[in-house]
């Protein structure tokens, strides 16, 4: 009876220890988790879809980088706590074993005291863990967030244009301006030109123009169309290298 009545207050002791260190373990690991990020719900990711069902992204995603470095992670993890609870059981095996030799009627209270070590040990190794993991996963959010060189290239090119076909945008303008040019040399009384370099096409008329006006102007090539043109049409060329130069760079048509 004596001998019963002891086993039934070892195991009352030591299930007692076990369950409240179990409790213990889920209270924390639940309140690590809620640290690390809140809890939401979202209907739609618990919607059955066939579309996420991928054997080469699961394939990936458990053998990819992100794999390797979440394994390595949780290794990393399992041996701090490994080495953390074979410290603190170091410490109180004498004790555990003590208690059974001397005084079985007390092994449950041992026991109970070493499962509140181990506890202690845990949840600091689960605070530390947990905090690590906080300070990683933030970290890696906001690297994530950041944008590459490319992708900040892209959005100038959204934002402001892509350079070259502004560039491009502005050569056919210019070409434009220039066709509409050529297309009033015809016009012109008067063609002042650097036999060289520079060609302007004045217009004046005296019953219908108050002051000469400005048709066409032109360097080089340009130029020297303008003066084809006006060949072709009869048009007068007045060869002044000065005057030329001078009307080109402060007038405009």
């Amino acid at each position: 009876t004596d001998v019963i009545a002891l086993y039934k207050t070892v195991i009352f002791e030591i299930g007692r220890a076990v369950v409240s260190l179990l409790v213990l373990l889920v209270v924390a690991g639940v309140g690590a988790s809620v640290f690390q990020n809140m809890p939401q719900f979202v209907g739609e990711r618990v919607r059955p879809q066939l579309s996420r069902i991928s054997i080469a992204k699961g394939w990936s995603r458990m053998f990819g980088v992100q794999g390797l470095v979440e394994f390595l992670k949780s290794l990393g993890k399992l041996g701090f706590a490994v080495v953390v609870l074979g410290f603190t059981l170091s410490e109180d095996h004498r004790r555990l074993l003590a208690g059974m030799i001397t005084n079985p009627v007390a092994f449950g209270l041992v026991i109970r005291s070493i499962a509140v070590d181990i506890l202690v040990a845990i949840v600091f190794v689960m605070g530390l863990i947990a905090v690590a993991d906080f300070v990683w996963s933030r970290f890696h959010w906001r690297r994530d967030l950041r944008m590459s060189k490319q992708e900040i290239k892209d959005e100038m090119k959204q934002s402001e244009g892509d350079p070259i076909v502004k560039s491009r945008l502005r050569s056919l303008a210019r070409d434009r301006a220039r066709r509409r040019m050529m297309t009033a040399v015809p016009r012109a009384t008067l063609i002042i030109a650097n036999p060289t370099h520079y060609s302007i096409a004045l217009k004046y008329v005296r019953e219908e123009d108050s002051a000469p006006m400005v048709l066409a102007k032109g360097q080089d090539l340009v130029a020297l169309k303008i003066r084809e043109i006006a060949r072709e049409h009869n048009i007068p060329i007045f060869e002044d290298v000065a005057l030329a130069r001078s009307m080109y760079k402060q007038v405009s048509v």
